[in-house]
């Protein structure tokens, strides 16, 4: 009687100790279908929770780089669209010199034409100092003011920095956010440093009467108009590479979110269908369990009354 009695106890005592541990994994399991997740708590699965953490910081790491890319993609197509139309201007302003340069053209056309040239200018400078969307200087490089300045005499001078500053879009990828205004308005003629500003106010002045000879003049600021449209054309195809720049590292950051949010689903969200499949097995074994269980359990109480 006493190696029966020790017997039963011994199956009871595994028996309730597995019944509890399947209606735990039960409960844990539902919890799992419930709320879409493998675990609540990083000590349920450690070594997945580590992993979990690496790919959230992964993620939240390419919300920055995402939005860094998609405002710099911003700030190089106002800067491009900025230089677009100083070129078209200066386009403008080489025609208008071609037209002063004629000898058929009389003072009356060549103080009109200085009239035009003198509104060109103005644009330019305001181009110059053009802003991104949200306000920030486009030209003076790393500086928050103005790229140009303008004294009473009319001269223009840059007052920014020399460099733009680049701007981190991927891992171990920085792109510069612009061109500072010295590399799109300065350059060199003839190896003397001028500007697109001197060459039209030069030839404004000397169309309203500033020089002896204004056909000569006109003539003369051609070759600073055409350095002044090779700096533009150098500046929009600089601009023009590093859009295409942004736009390739987001087509890259747009596979790598899906590539984290993927692996974040492996290792942290429930597999619905597989964890619908383990509940009911673990529920019918649960129920054989505590039908064997009950089984026993009469059994032995007969015995006991026997």
């Amino acid at each position: 009687m006493g190696s029966i009695t020790n017997s039963a106890g011994s199956f009871f005592n595994r028996s309730l100790s597995q019944m509890s541990d399947l209606r735990a994994g039960i409960e844990r399991t539902r919890t799992q279908i419930a709320t879409g997740l493998k675990f609540e708590r990083g000590s349920q699965d450690p070594a997945a929770a580590a992993q979990l953490r690496s790919v959230e910081r992964r993620q939240a790491l390419a919300v920055v780089e995402g939005d860094n890319a998609a405002r710099l993609g911003q700030d190089l197509g106002s800067a491009a669209d900025e230089v677009q139309a100083v070129t078209n201007l200066l386009q403008r302003a080489r025609e208008l010199a071609v037209q002063a340069a004629s000898t058929a053209t009389g003072a009356d056309g060549r103080r009109a034409i200085a009239f035009e040239l003198q509104q060109l200018g103005q644009e330019l400078f305001s181009r110059a100092n053009g802003t991104s969307l949200t306000g920030e200087p486009l030209f003076a490089g790393q500086s928050s003011g103005n790229a140009f300045t303008r004294d009473a005499a009319g001269n223009v001078t840059y007052v920014g920095t020399p460099e733009s500053g680049a701007v981190p879009v991927a891992a171990g990828t920085a792109i510069e956010r612009g061109l500072p205004g010295n590399e799109v308005f300065q350059f060199n003629l003839n190896g003397t440093p001028t500007s697109a500003f001197a060459v039209l106010g030069a030839l404004t002045t000397a169309l309203q009467g500033g020089a002896g000879d204004p056909v000569a003049a006109a003539n003369g600021a051609l070759a600073g108009i055409d350095a002044a449209l090779d700096t533009t054309n150098r500046a929009t195809t600089i601009l023009g590479t590093r859009m295409a720049w942004v736009e390739q590292v987001e087509t890259q950051q747009a596979d790598r979110k899906v590539a984290l949010a993927e692996r974040r689903k492996r290792v942290g969200d429930t597999d619905v269908a597989d964890a619908i499949v383990r509940l009911q097995q673990s529920l019918t074994a649960l129920e054989a369990s505590q039908a064997a269980f009950a089984r026993v359990s009469s059994l032995t109480l007969f015995d006991a009354l026997r």
